[in-house]
């Protein structure tokens, strides 16, 4: 169908209850893709973002849980594997940003970020590879982050996890390539959320276009990379940040 790429495609989109994970699974739903809904603990936002995106025609599922536990990263799977029998398309997007003093930082709380910033999105290439292998299409969309890959001041497990992230895209986008599996990064600049308006100038002069990133900007880079105009791009990391330098 014209402007449906995807129909017929399954999306899973981590931390997908609001901002940029929300738009993600808009858009794919919009370019014809059922979407399944990920959230640690808002079930209230995910069904919002179900119901956004269920408005595109699309069947939807909210699969709530920890995709940093082992445990409920595989009950989240199985409901999707259950309800959609494959899973086409990955977007790993939950993560959290604790600021802290690198010395301040305990072992628990660096594990914390790194479980969910990086080994949820390997253990989601694994749970969801195998479908992708074996019918010879898939996508992975891993997010970094501008601040990330800089490195983040007093947020040292946040930049390792990411970079982590984009190792890991290197790597399985080599090994998955001959599949029909693309795999790709994505690095959001300053993006607008529920807590960052635009308003303070400081912060818009150091983006050369002058003004905030959407979440809707994230994810149009995103069904980019999904649709099969991007099925000649695979190891990459995409920056959308406004021309700040990296």
């Amino acid at each position: 169908m014209t402007g449906r790429p995807l129909s017929g495609r399954t999306a899973y989109i981590s931390g997908s209850g609001r901002n940029i994970g929300r738009a993600v699974a808009v858009e794919l739903a919009r370019l014809g893709s059922n979407v399944v809904v990920n959230g640690a603990r808002d079930r209230a936002a995910c069904d919002e973002t179900a119901a956004l995106a269920a408005g595109h025609g699309v069947e939807t599922l909210v699969a709530m849980g920890d995709v940093a536990d082992p445990a409920a990263f595989e009950r989240i799977a199985s409901q999707a594997l259950s309800r959609f029998g494959t899973v086409d398309i990955v977007v790993n997007n939950a993560a959290i940003r604790p600021h802290k003093p690198f010395l301040e930082t305990t072992e628990a709380e660096w594990q914390a970020v790194v479980d969910l910033g990086l080994t949820a999105a390997c253990r989601s290439a694994r749970a969801f590879l195998p479908g992708m292998v074996e019918q010879g299409w898939g996508r992975i969309v891993n997010m970094t982050g501008m601040n990330a890959i800089r490195g983040y001041f007093e947020g040292a497990p946040i930049s390792a996890a990411k970079h982590g992230v984009l190792g890991l895209t290197k790597a399985l986008a080599v090994e998955f390539a001959a599949a029909g599996v693309t795999v790709n990064a994505v690095s959001p600049g300053t993006i607008r959320t529920e807590g960052r308006d635009g308003s303070d100038p400081a912060l818009l002069a150091r983006i050369p276009v002058g003004f905030l990133g959407e979440p809707e900007d994230i994810a149009g880079l995103v069904g980019f990379l999904a649709a099969p105009g991007g099925r000649f791009v695979t190891g990459q990391m995409v920056a959308a940040n406004g021309g700040a330098a990296t």
